[in-house]
């Protein structure tokens, strides 16, 4: 997986930056609920017997006994330990569904079709069939209960749709979220249901600038192609570590037994204007030296402009640090309460659980 250069075009230009006024649109996230329409996002259906056992073999996520039921979210890593694919998991009905970033479809099918061999799984491109749209906000449950969906338990259940889909309860962006995975043919109406059932309409940037506040990643915006799952926070969200039979487990492993990633996801601060903002690749500099990588960068409607970044787990926590190059250079600052809490005992046989990371 490649990082995201700093002109690659807008990765969610298919779907609705924002309804008119992204700050709003925020508030209603924060306060009560919107709805965000992800439908290019890319989807993957695995049904079969044998789907559980065999997904198990491959993800990061302990899967072999998923119920029925139930949503996660899982990573695909190279053999020494990197992260190349991230995906939300639903587990309905007698198959489970996996959706990943746009575009990252084709080359994690590929692997998946690859690894069949004698399983009883038949695993598909079902993006023509479902579309993805995100309810966030402390109303999340009444507007889903009034547009008529299923009401899955927090923070991770995962229910069917009638006529075909899944709703997954998310415990990010926000307070409480969940993602619908509907028919695509009846795509806009449920987006009528969910805006009737209370839930203002809202655009990526709105669900971004959330997501970057909970300290979330997204692949290849805030990673790199040197990123492991521990320097993103992905540790008991996506990764269970005492499950092995993975391709990179034993990275996984081994920095887990030392608590000692080289990075870490970091929250900055930028000083900043509206123009003069930096970019996903630019460089976290301290001292004229590179210490980090801006990945995603947004205007949040308390926060100011605010960054996630990747950034060498030697710089203190009050370190004075510029983020962004040439005209984009802005000086920034770290949020104290981003940083990851120090380990304490050894944590071997630890089982992290689900969840929010922080």
């Amino acid at each position: 997986m490649n990082p995201i250069p700093t002109d690659a075009p807008d990765r969610d230009s298919a779907v609705a930056a924002h309804h008119g006024d992204p700050f709003a649109e925020q508030r209603a996230m924060a306060r009560s609920a919107a709805v965000v329409d992800r439908s290019h996002r890319d989807v993957i259906a695995v049904p079969g017997e044998d789907r559980l056992s065999w997904l198990h073999l491959l993800l990061t996520q302990h899967v072999s006994e998923l119920p029925a039921g139930t949503g996660t979210e899982a990573l695909v890593l190279d053999l020494n330990g990197r992260v190349l694919h991230h995906m939300a998991v639903a587990h309905v009905g007698d198959a489970v569904l996996l959706d990943t970033e746009p575009g990252d479809l084709p080359e994690l099918l590929d692997y998946l079709t690859k690894m069949v061999f004698w399983s009883k799984v038949e695993p598909r491109d079902a993006t023509a069939e479902l579309a993805v749209l995100s309810v966030v906000g402390p109303d999340t449950a009444a507007v889903l209960a009034a547009a008529g969906a299923p009401v899955p338990e927090r923070p991770s259940g995962a229910l069917p749709l009638d006529g075909g889909g899944a709703v997954r309860r998310m415990p990010w962006p926000g307070v409480d979220a969940a993602d619908l995975l509907v028919p695509r043919a009846e795509q806009a109406a449920w987006w009528a249901r969910l805006t009737a059932a209370g839930a203002r309409p809202a655009g990526t940037m709105a669900f971004e600038a959330l997501r970057v506040e909970s300290g979330q990643p997204r692949l290849g915006t805030d990673t790199d192609e040197r990123t492991i799952p521990h320097e993103a926070g992905w540790i008991g969200s996506a990764v269970h570590l005492t499950k092995g039979c993975y391709r990179g487990q034993e990275t996984v492993a081994r920095v887990a037994n030392l608590g000692r990633p080289p990075r870490q996801l970091l929250l900055l601060h930028l000083d900043a204007g509206d123009e003069h903002l930096p970019r996903t690749g630019d460089p976290v500099l301290r001292d004229g030296r590179a210490v980090g990588r801006v990945g995603t960068v947004v205007q949040h409607h308390e926060l100011g402009p605010v960054a996630l970044a990747l950034v060498k787990r030697s710089v203190p926590v009050d370190a004075a640090l510029v983020a962004g190059a040439d005209e984009r250079a802005a000086p920034a600052r770290i949020d104290p309460d981003s940083v990851p809490p120090e380990p304490g005992d050894p944590p071997p046989g630890r089982a992290a659980q689900g969840g929010l990371r922080r």
